[in-house]
């Protein structure tokens, strides 16, 4: 297709005091968007960044625009992304959107990748970067394969994607009045059961610093990922629990009966450790039964929508290229043009 009548792309990028590398990355954007004749704006979502929003802005060749969304307070890059999306929604909804992390590892080179995906299935599924080559270390890369291995156990679907993606309009509008993008955005996806499709990309390297994200913040978001499918987790540890308890009922009670018809001598740490085996099943069933009813009900009750809701959270938004001029341009401590958000 003639990159002259392509859409023009929206690039979604959540920020965490990361402007180095935001800059850096925005420069490989609009180079590679230029080679490709591909136009492009970007909304950098700053999640309550300690650090002033001090880019480097060069000419751009592609990129028409670039924004900052200001939200209140720190929330997450995965609630960053779903009030972008509903701002995004709400303001500019005609725009095929790009959701790409700011730090360089979502490569520019693979951006015009997922858009020709995207346009060979018509716009019709969200397109995800799937990771074909990991860059971490020997530990974080078996935490991860066992994370999703654990994850596909508990869910039935297995992991390969993050938030590197591109979806139409359309599936901007379904996806923000879906409760659980609140918590974990691919998640979300398939959770909603939305059409998607994978295409595999490597790693990028980090553009400049260190990431913010520790340890603790990395099982944080595996278990937000996790919490999405929470009635799904919980029907299948009642059933794993049933199954169990089956099990281990056709095995002993066959055994106590022979101890207590043929009177045949027995152990009685085999007695003792039966008794532990069954109390922990029994308690495994019990919670396990709770914990389906607990969601169950949860369903009744009112949840986070990010298309109602999101207007909490937004303070601000900053014209950084071009700058607005006129009376409505007001100067702050990022140097930039800043318009208060109107609700």
């Amino acid at each position: 297709m003639d990159g002259k009548s392509r859409a023009t792309l929206l690039i979604l990028i959540p920020v965490y005091n990361d402007w180095e590398s935001v800059s850096l990355l925005l420069q490989g954007l609009d180079s590679v968007m230029a080679k490709e004749e591909i136009r492009a704006e970007v909304l950098l979502i700053d999640d309550g960044s300690i650090k002033p929003s001090q880019l480097i802005m060069r000419a751009q060749n592609a990129i028409s625009k670039v924004d900052i969304l200001h939200l209140r307070r720190n929330l997450g890059h995965q609630r960053a992304i779903a009030i972008g999306l509903a701002f995004i929604h709400c303001n500019r909804p005609m725009n095929v959107v790009v959701i790409m992390d700011g730090d360089g590892e979502d490569r520019p080179l693979d951006v015009p990748r997922l858009f020709e995906k995207f346009e060979q299935e018509k716009g019709q599924k969200i397109i995800f970067a799937a990771r074909a080559r990991r860059s971490e270390g020997t530990v974080f890369c078996f935490l991860y394969h066992l994370y999703r291995l654990v994850h596909r156990i508990l869910t039935g679907i297995s992991v390969r994607v993050g938030n590197f993606s591109i979806l139409s309009p359309l599936a901007v509008s379904q996806l923000v009045i879906v409760s659980e993008l609140w918590n974990h955005y691919a998640a979300a996806v398939f959770k909603a059961k939305m059409p998607y499709a994978t295409l595999s990309t490597n790693r990028g390297k980090r553009l400049a610093g260190q990431s913010s994200m520790n340890f603790v913040g990395l099982v944080t978001h595996g278990l937000s990922a996790l919490s999405v499918f929470g009635d799904i987790i919980g029907v299948r540890l009642l059933i794993g629990a049933i199954i169990s308890a089956l099990l281990f009922a056709g095995g002993v009670v066959p055994l106590l009966a022979t101890r207590l018809v043929a009177d045949v001598a027995m152990p009685v740490w085999v007695l003792y450790m039966g008794g532990v085996l069954l109390l922990l099943l029994f308690q495994a069933l019990s919670m396990s039964f709770l914990l389906v009813w607990l969601l169950l009900n949860t369903r009744a009750s009112t949840t986070f929508v990010p298309l109602r809701d999101y207007t909490y959270f937004v303070q601000s938004v900053t014209k950084v290229y071009p700058q607005l001029e006129g009376p409505r341009q007001r100067s702050s401590r990022f140097g930039f043009a800043t318009i208060p958000f109107n609700q």
